[in-house]
């Protein structure tokens, strides 16, 4: 069996941002066992599974990202909507756009230290859309 449903994240500021919370609150219930398949529908922000205990690996990889790919690069061309577009797309290709969680016994099989990240790359605050799609 397969459900559907999109969810809306909050229009959070640029940075990473663990929304595991958020997004298990506006599932369905979820089947005993499956797949949870998250999805964003935008080329300016991301998805990750990442370290959901310290607050400062949310800070580092900020910090990490905007050296590997700073605004105002020179020769880039797509810059019309500011000097943050283009490194907002590069980013969300490194981090990429969907995530795929085991569920088990009716909760997400997360590790222990794991947790989903909502990456925002843009510096305009955005609500961004996720499609969830459940296998079971």
């Amino acid at each position: 069996m397969i459900t559907q449903t999109q969810l809306t994240l909050p229009a959070l500021g640029r940075g990473f941002h663990i929304v595991t919370d958020d997004i298990v609150k506006a599932l369905p219930n979820l089947p005993d066992q499956g797949i949870l398949h998250l999805f964003m529908k935008h080329t300016s922000a991301g998805l990750c599974i990442n370290e959901n205990a310290d607050p400062t690996v949310l800070e580092d990889f900020e910090t990490l990202f905007n050296h590997l790919v700073p605004e105002n690069f020179p020769n880039l061309k797509h810059t019309i909507e500011g000097p943050d577009d283009m490194p907002a797309h590069v980013k969300s290709v490194l981090c990429g756009d969907s995530v795929s969680i085991p569920i088990t016994d009716g909760r997400l099989n997360l590790g222990t230290w794991q947790g989903i990240y909502y990456c925002e790359f843009r510096n305009q605050r955005h609500s961004r859309k996720i499609i969830a799609t459940i296998y079971s």
